[in-house]
């Protein structure tokens, strides 16, 4: 948890961990803020071979090495 102790998803516990903002992942990966916050805050939530690969394009410039499936069930 983080915050004010609103629940994380894998995704959002990462971002949180790094001190990157969802700003910039919106920005980097060219997905929309909404996207995102979806991404961060919603366990449910699974985005779409196409935007599973743009934040995972922008990951890498922060984390070479990471996987979709670090976020997400595949």
């Amino acid at each position: 948890m983080f915050g004010l102790g609103k629940p994380r998803t894998k995704l959002g516990e990462w971002l949180d961990k790094r001190g990157i903002k969802q700003e910039w992942l919106a920005k980097q990966g060219k997905v929309s803020k909404t996207t995102i916050t979806s991404l961060c805050n919603d366990d449910d939530y699974i985005p779409s071979g196409t935007t599973m690969q743009k934040i995972i394009k922008a990951l890498r410039e922060v984390d070479p090495s990471v996987k979709a499936d670090k976020f997400w069930d595949m």
